[in-house]
């Protein structure tokens, strides 16, 4: 059984969350909040908000133990990008592009034995 959590349009480009998120992959649930805790970015406290929505789920909606799940995904996809405009030398204009994530935390149950 497993649940996950999604949060999607997120103001930081995906690069930027894929560090973060390659951190607490693999790892059990109060490691990745402890890791999180104490990592100075910028996306750590929106993964961490993922994860713990991620944790709530498994808990009211499937009955899991939360001391007892691991992260078995996580990953960041490309979300819309928002496109802007910034005045440049001669009467030029360069785009600057504003780029979104969608935050994806899978949650499963530790095999017993």
């Amino acid at each position: 059984m497993q649940a996950k959590a999604v949060a999607k349009t997120v103001r930081i480009a995906p690069r930027k969350v894929r560090l973060v998120v390659d951190l607490i992959r693999g790892k059990d649930v109060g490691e990745a909040v402890a890791v999180l805790r104490h990592t100075q970015r910028g996306a750590s406290p929106v993964v961490e908000k993922v994860l713990k929505s991620a944790i709530a789920n498994a808990e009211h909606n499937y009955e899991m133990d939360p001391d007892n799940l691991t992260i078995s995904e996580a990953y960041v996809n490309e979300g819309p990008t928002l496109k802007r405009f910034r005045p440049r030398a001669q009467g030029r204009a360069s785009r600057i592009n504003k780029r979104t994530s969608h935050i994806t935390v899978v949650v499963t149950e530790k095999k017993e034995g």
